[in-house]
C-alpha cells in the first residue's frame, strides 16, 4: 500500500500537472470503484482543479465550488499519468481522469477490488476521511511522545494506527523500527524516555529519506514502480537476507495478510519473536533466540 513518502510523490507530481486544469470528463470503468452517490460524477466533470491534497494514505483531488474527489489506493490501486497517445492499462484500469493538460488512469492490480473514490461536498463532509492520525513531520518531540502514550499498543500497531500516526504503514514501520533499533513488539507505555526520543528521530530520519530517494527517483516525472518492497530497504521484505547492519538473517512475523520484518540482534537482543503459524507448528522446538536458529 502506498504510504506516506509514496502519496507524497503522487501528490507532487499532481500539483505540477493538474492544479489549474479542468477536469473535463470522469469515466468510471469499474461501477464498484465509486462509493459515494452524491454529488454524482457530473458535477465533478468541467470544474477546475484548485489544489490536491493528502489525507493520510489518501488523496484528494479538491475541485471549485468545495468539490473534493477522495481516491484512496489501498494495496494495489495505482496512479498512472498517460501519454499523448498512450492507451489506459487494459483490464486494471477503474478509472479515467481526463483533464485538458492530459489524462490520469487510476488501476488496482490483481482481482481484489479494495480501491475506492468518493466524491463529496464541503469540508465538513471530507472531515469524515480524517481518522486523526497526525503528521510525525509537522509535530516535535512533546506531541509524539503524548500520543505514542496515550494507549498502551506495540510499537508496529501505533506506529500503523491512522488515528494516531498519519501515513505510515507496514512498510515504513518496519523500517522505522529497525533505525531505532526497538522491537515491534515493545509496548509505548513501556518505553523509557530515551526510547522515544530514538523512535521520534527515526521516524523523521526515515520519512525524510525516502521522500528524497523517491523524489530523486522520479526526476520531475510521475511517479512509476509504486511498491512497498524496495532493494534499498533495510528489513522489510527482507526475510531470510542479511541485515545490513550486523548481517544477521531478517526475521518475520506473519499475521492475517501482513507480515513485520525486524533483525533479531539489532531489534530484540537476540530473541526471536514467536511466529504465530510457525511457533504454534512447532511447540517446543521453536528455537528461543537467533544463535539457536542459526
Amino acid at each position: 500500500m502506498p504510504e506516506l513518502p509514496d502519496v507524497t510523490m503522487y501528490r507532487e507530481a499532481l500539483e505540477g500537472r493538474v492544479v489549474g486544469a479542468t477536469l473535463k470528463r470522469l469515466e468510471l470503468r469499474n461501477p464498484f470503484l465509486l462509493r459515494s452517490v452524491e454529488p454524482g460524477v457530473a458535477e465533478v466533470e468541467g470544474k477546475r482543479v484548485v489544489g490536491i491534497e493528502r489525507i493520510g494514505k489518501r488523496i484528494v483531488f479538491a475541485l471549485e465550488s468545495e468539490l473534493f474527489i477522495v481516491v484512496h489506493l489501498m494495496i494495489a490501486g495505482r496512479l498512472r499519468w498517460l501519454a499523448d497517445a498512450a492507451k489506459p492499462p487494459g483490464r486494471i484500469t477503474l478509472a479515467l481522469f481526463v483533464f485538458d493538460r492530459g489524462r490520469l488512469a487510476f488501476t488496482e492490480a490483481g482481482s481484489k477490488r479494495r480501491a475506492s473514490l468518493h466524491i463529496v461536498r464541503g469540508r465538513d463532509a471530507l472531515a469524515q476521511f480524517d481518522p486523526g492520525g497526525i503528521d510525525v513531520l509537522d509535530i516535535d518531540l512533546a506531541r509524539f511522545a503524548s500520543r505514542l502514550l496515550a494507549e498502551n499498543h506495540t510499537l508496529k500497531r501505533a506506529l500503523t494506527d491512522p488515528r494516531l500516526f498519519s501515513g505510515i504503514g507496514n512498510a515504513y514501520s518496519d523500517e522505522i523500527l529497525h533505525r531505532a533499533k526497538l522491537s515491534p513488539i515493545a509496548h509505548t507505555q513501556r518505553l523509557t524516555p530515551e526510547a522515544i526520543a530514538q523512535l521520534y528521530t527515526a521516524t523523521r530520519e526515515v520519512l525524510k529519506e525516502w521522500i528524497v530517494r523517491l523524489r530523486t527517483e522520479a526526476a520531475g516525472g510521475f511517479p512509476e514502480n509504486v511498491t512497498a518492497f524496495r532493494p534499498e530497504m533495510a528489513v522489510h521484505g527482507k526475510f531470510g537476507k542479511p541485515c545490513p547492519v550486523c548481517g544477521t538473517k531478517i526475521q518475520r512475523i506473519v499475521y492475517a495478510e501482513n507480515e513485520c520484518n525486524y533483525c533479531a540482534r539489532c531489534q530484540t537482543g537476540g530473541k526471536l519473536l514467536a511466529d504465530r503459524s510457525l511457533s504454534r507448528l512447532l511447540h517446543a522446538s521453536w528455537p528461543r533466540s537467533i544463535d539457536a536458529l542459526e
